[in-house]
């Protein structure tokens, strides 16, 4: 079953995830499924710790489904970056039994939040924290336009 059926599938709330060694970003849709929040990061440390808090905060917010950013390089192709995070959503969805974790392509979101923080003069030692939520906002309102069929790419 593809991502797009998976998630709809499903009903309820989906947590956005933007998977980093140092910070992962987090966001969280409505109820609706009609757009996304950034709730804001986490820093455990290492893929296990950080699956096992993202988890924790997914069972908090009784998310029915999750969208991991897969970082692609520009051409398509899938480097240790996209390894990385797929390693991470595989571990997310062990510890979530019954909660759909897909991967969504996220090329160009951190470039996309970044131009947004520039134009909103977002400076100083938080924008890396906001650069990651952001990320993750925009990784989950892409899937979101695209169950509705509005945009956004899988």
């Amino acid at each position: 079953m593809d991502a797009i059926n998976r998630l709809r599938s499903t009903r309820g709330r989906i947590l956005g995830v933007d998977f980093g060694d140092v910070r992962t970003g987090l966001a969280l849709s409505d109820p609706s499924r009609l757009l996304a929040s950034g709730i804001g990061t986490v820093s455990p440390g290492g893929l296990e710790k950080t699956a096992q808090k993202v988890a924790e905060i997914a069972m908090e917010r009784q998310v029915s489904a999750a969208v991991v950013g897969l970082p692609r390089n520009m051409d398509g192709s899938e480097g240790f970056r996209a390894q990385r995070c797929g390693e991470f959503a595989a571990r997310l969805e062990e510890l979530l039994p019954g909660v759909p974790v897909v991967m969504m392509d996220e090329r160009l979101t951190t470039v996309g939040a970044s131009r947004y923080l520039n134009e909103t003069n977002t400076r100083g030692a938080k924008r890396k924290g906001v650069l990651d939520t952001l990320s993750a906002q925009i990784i989950l309102q892409n899937m979101l336009d695209r169950l509705r069929g509005t945009g956004g790419t899988v």
